[in-house]
């Protein structure tokens, strides 16, 4: 997409103004690149502020995943860079305090699937209501 809107536009400013339009198509392209580089560098930078795989809330990663999105996008979301699981399918995992772990499947560098494993609570440590409510 990004490489057919480039030849658009330089064909634009050559149609429209000639060198001077290549120049402006040309110095419009390096913007955008520039714009791209930045923002992946961003991410980036704060993802490395975290712990490889891990985030606060696999829970709220969960809700906001959307099929599509790119790693980068999901790197931007959750703050963290993801623990690879496997390279063929490419299996991203990132997981919280909990124990939640979120389990990501990309396909042709797009989110394909996702799965929220929530650890299992033992029999009696579950709340049961019946005690007294505290204050």
């Amino acid at each position: 997409m990004g490489l057919i809107l480039a030849v658009l536009a330089l064909a634009a400013g050559w149609r429209l103004y000639g060198w001077p339009g290549i120049a402006m198509a040309v110095s419009l392209l390096v913007f955008w690149l520039l714009l791209q580089f930045s923002q992946s560098l961003r991410v980036m930078q704060n993802a490395g502020r975290s712990p490889v795989g891990l985030v606060p809330s696999a829970v709220m990663l969960n809700a906001r995943l959307k099929p599509g999105m790119t790693l980068l996008d999901i790197v931007q979301v959750s703050k963290a860079l993801g623990r690879q699981v496997s390279a063929e399918p490419e299996v991203w995992a990132w997981a919280d305090e909990g124990g939640a772990v979120v389990t990501a499947t990309m396909k042709r560098a797009k989110l394909e699937s996702w799965h929220l494993t929530r650890p299992e609570t033992p029999a009696g440590a579950e709340d049961s209501g019946t005690g007294p409510a505290s204050p």
